[in-house]
């Protein structure tokens, strides 16, 4: 069956200014150990495997536990890496790694501390963009709470 064009002007877009130095925002997308303490759904510590090469051409491979027992796995390569600045990454569920989307990390130093603008665009339809919105949003909760942690 042939696959749908991908929506190019579906985008998701999460802001968040941390009250703590880019360098700390940065660790927590590319250091494995601190991603798996946030990465997945709203649930606590989920993730089972975080392989991490954090450079141009580098890929990454997360796999995590769903409340119901469930596994997924989500991985791709690094497009753009300028540390405690950008990070650009294709993303693709193991379950369909065909639809390759792109997600967007952009740190910015502010009054108070860092700003993250974080994009996820190339979604294969407005259903992937929803649920991963819904995703996201879970995930981003763990984010914030560990930002906050000393």
């Amino acid at each position: 069956m042939a696959q749908g064009p991908v929506q190019q002007n579906a985008e998701l877009r999460l802001t968040r200014v941390y009250p703590v130095p880019a360098e700390k925002v940065w660790r927590a997308w590319t250091d494995p150990q601190a991603l798996s303490r946030w990465f997945g759904p709203a649930d606590t510590e989920s993730v089972t495997q975080a392989q991490l090469d954090v450079r141009e051409g580098g890929t990454y491979s997360i796999r995590f536990r769903t409340a119901d027992g469930e596994e997924h796995g989500v991985s791709g390569v690094y497009q753009a890496v300028e540390p405690q600045r950008k990070l650009v990454f294709s993303w693709a569920w193991q379950s369909t790694p065909e639809r390759v989307s792109r997600v967007t990390v952009l740190l910015r130093t502010v009054q108070g501390g860092t700003e993250l603008d974080f994009r996820h665009d190339r979604f294969f339809n407005d259903e992937a963009r929803v649920n991963h919105a819904r995703g996201w949003t879970g995930t981003f909760a763990k984010l914030d709470a560990w930002i906050g942690e000393p």
